[in-house]
């Protein structure tokens, strides 16, 4: 009868305890939280990566924990209907950072432009915990703007 009874008493306990360490920078779920919006980083290289343009700009990131990593979502926003074979382009970590390049192909006749909701393209990556180790910053660039989420 006491062990149910002690074993109770520390599960709630615990359970109380997580309320506080919720808010904690070490609890992992906590980790990339919101994104914010920061500058476009610039790269100066002869030949470009992908022949695909990068997307028009970048509404929306989220990155979600999965067991293993965490997926990388984003949603960007073209100027028209009709972009198509979206995908999220990696380049080298450096210093910490991780910064992702939204291309998209644009449509092969012209489209109308709509509504902005309708014009959404939204792509994800999934990023391992091997990989995301080193990693303090996940960036998602497009044309005019870039959104990054930081531990």
């Amino acid at each position: 009868m006491n062990r149910p009874l002690v074993a109770a008493l520390c599960a709630t306990l615990a359970l109380g305890a997580c309320s506080t360490v919720g808010k904690s920078r070490l609890n992992p779920m906590n980790w990339f939280g919101g994104s914010e919006e920061t500058p476009v980083v610039t790269v100066v290289e002869g030949k470009p990566v992908d022949p695909r343009p990068l997307i028009s700009q970048i509404t929306d990131l989220k990155l979600e924990r999965m067991p293993g990593g965490v997926i990388i979502r984003a949603t960007g926003l073209p100027p028209s209907q009709g972009f198509w074979d979206a995908e999220l382009v990696a380049r080298p970590v450096k210093d910490g950072t991780i910064v992702y390049d939204f291309h998209v192909f644009p449509p092969v006749t012209p489209k109308a432009a709509s509504t902005p909701q309708s014009r959404e393209v939204t792509v994800a990556s999934y990023l391992s915990d091997t990989k995301l180790a080193g990693i303090r910053q996940i960036t998602v660039q497009g044309a005019s703007n870039a959104r990054s989420s930081r531990r």
